[in-house]
């Protein structure tokens, strides 16, 4: 990307998207808008515990996937049903901020998604309250990045849009207008 160059959806938000929310809530100040803080995507790997090649792959193909290397996540605990240590490698995650985060939603909303079969929409119960979503997805192979023949498993993950809304409603608002497409 070149420098000053914006991401086509970020150019969106700010020239179209901004403006459409300030209306429709009624803001005074441009800093009440609600815009996006970061994108986390993560993969939990239960499995990682008996074979840590699974957790090694799936790094690689986080980081082909969001353009960003991936951090290991530990166990906290030892839990004895799941035969887990503490400080067990049992994930991984990254976050996306700036311009990658712009780029990674793009690719998912117009990319991704539409890849998923049988696809009806996202639910659109999936906020916590505070303004930010996660959506889940069953399987990486819906990017085009990963090469479907390399893949040992077929794993899932969560993708988290943190944004700086105030209410469900308004970060509802802002997906929306992004071109998240929620069921009815």
């Amino acid at each position: 990307m070149a420098a000053g160059m914006l991401p086509r959806l970020h150019q969106q938000y700010r020239d179209t998207i901004a403006p459409k929310l300030q209306a429709e809530f009624g803001y005074k100040n441009v800093n009440q808008i609600p815009k996006i803080e970061k994108v986390v995507v993560n993969i939990g790997l239960g499995e990682a515990t008996t074979n840590p090649k699974l957790l090694e792959r799936a790094m690689e193909e986080l980081a082909q996937i969001t353009g960003q290397k991936p951090v290991m996540r530990r166990a906290k605990k030892s839990v004895s049903n799941f035969k887990l240590r503490e400080g067990q490698a049992i994930g991984c995650s990254v976050t996306l901020r700036g311009a990658r985060q712009w780029e990674f939603l793009d690719r998912l909303l117009n990319v991704a998604l539409p890849r998923v079969r049988d696809f009806s929409g996202v639910s659109g119960k999936a906020f916590d309250g505070r303004g930010n979503y996660t959506l889940g997805l069953r399987e990486q192979t819906i990017f085009p990045e990963v090469d479907y023949d390399k893949v040992e498993k077929v794993t899932g993950m969560n993708v988290t849009v943190v944004t700086t809304a105030e209410t469900d409603a308004e970060a509802k608002a802002l997906l929306t207008h992004l071109g998240v497409p929620f069921r009815q």
